[in-house]
């Protein structure tokens, strides 16, 4: 075994010491995937790095992992793949938003991403929540990308838009762009994971391990 490949398995193993039983880093599992995990920088509704993401890392039950690697394959075929914008959401997170979204002075990317809704309104219309399913570590935010250039599909609305533009079904939007979402929502639910109408992103495995329980270990 060379230094390298054995280096890679040592940081393998530490990785995983740190995950609570069940859990995985996704890249580990799935290479080929692509990662950009908007928490962990300022490109996000709220600007700023959040609580609790102390590395551009995406970690799933092992469960969710596996099903999500099938999608993988189905995609890879046609010279496709995955980009993760978020995956397992600590607790710690949720309570950011949750703050920010009651200071309601800061609207600093409210023109990127809530151009639409007020922010008083961000609890009531359901865009913010105390409680996140990403918390029970089977629920994920993605993406469909070409894999040669790492060019997203045309989906119609940036990720993260607090709008309708959003919503999985929505039909203002090009005929491209509903066939991109349906290619991605099909895929998915396909491969054992339910959708969230609102957000066409936002993917949760039916059978998730962890239905009642929501974690707070950080991304690291």
């Amino acid at each position: 075994m060379n230094k390298i490949v054995l280096f890679s398995l040592i940081l393998g193993m530490l990785h995983a010491q740190r995950l609570p039983k069940g859990f995985v880093y996704v890249n580990e599992v799935i290479p080929s995937i692509v990662l950009e995990i908007r928490y962990y920088g300022e490109e996000n509704f709220i600007g700023e790095p959040i609580m609790g993401y102390h590395a551009p890392q995406a970690i799933l039950s092992y469960k969710a992992t596996m099903a999500l690697q099938k999608v993988q394959q189905s995609l890879a075929s046609f010279g496709l793949g995955l980009k993760v914008f978020d995956a397992y959401r600590p607790q710690k997170a949720v309570d950011h938003f949750v703050r920010w979204g009651r200071d309601l002075a800061n609207t600093k990317m409210k023109d990127r991403y809530y151009p639409t809704v007020e922010k008083k309104n961000l609890f009531k219309e359901g865009y913010i929540a105390t409680q996140s399913g990403h918390s029970r570590g089977s629920t994920v935010d993605v993406t469909i990308i070409d894999l040669s250039s790492h060019e997203e599909l045309d989906m119609g609305s940036p990720f993260d838009l607090f709008d309708k533009q959003s919503w999985v079904y929505y039909t203002g939007i090009t005929p491209q762009q509903r066939a991109n979402r349906m290619l991605l929502h099909t895929l998915m639910v396909a491969h054992g994971f339910r959708s969230l109408k609102e957000e066409w992103w936002h993917f949760t495995l039916q059978d998730e391990p962890y239905k009642t329980r929501y974690f707070d270990f950080d991304v690291e």
